[in-house]
């Protein structure tokens, strides 16, 4: 959970079409992440494993 810092980008893995997103806030395992496609959700980081994400390289 290092890479959940306010400012880092991620993925969601099971959701590729919210696209990439950026962490507001975390604490504890509650991160919120404002997604491009989804707007900003809250998110359980003991539940859900995002992915570190570079913004400038298209996700695989």
């Amino acid at each position: 959970m290092r890479h959940l810092v306010p400012g880092a980008f991620v993925r969601h893995p099971d959701q590729p079409d919210w696209g990439l997103g950026q962490v507001q806030s975390a604490i504890g395992p509650r991160v919120t992440v404002n997604f491009e496609h989804r707007g900003k959700i809250l998110i359980d980081a003991d539940a859900v494993d995002l992915t570190p994400a570079d913004p400038d390289t298209p996700p695989t």
